[in-house]
């Protein structure tokens, strides 16, 4: 295997369970990033975030390192004052 792709396609057509939760780490680490990216360009500290949002700074920073996963409500707070939306798209359904 020479590259992360290859691994992953690896995992995922040897392990289903594992490549499942490969697959979900993968998505969430997106949004995170997407959230930390916005946030940065926005010249924003993580102390001024949760100040925005009336969360704990606390709070962002295990978001941001994925130490937890937020509710949805705790995203969609965070994202709204980061001028982000979350979209939701159709994709194949899982049988």
């Amino acid at each position: 295997m020479k590259t992360w792709e290859d691994y992953k396609e690896h995992v995922k057509e040897t392990d289903l369970l594992i490549g499942k939760d490969l697959e979900e780490t993968e998505e969430i680490s997106l949004i995170i990033s997407a959230m930390i990216e916005q946030r940065t360009a926005l010249g924003l500290s993580q102390r001024d975030l949760a100040a925005m949002c009336g969360i704990p700074q606390s709070s962002v920073s295990r978001i941001e390192s994925c130490k937890t996963t937020p509710n949805l409500s705790t995203l969609l707070n965070i994202f709204k004052h980061l001028g982000l939306q979350l979209k939701v798209t159709a994709s194949e359904p899982v049988v």
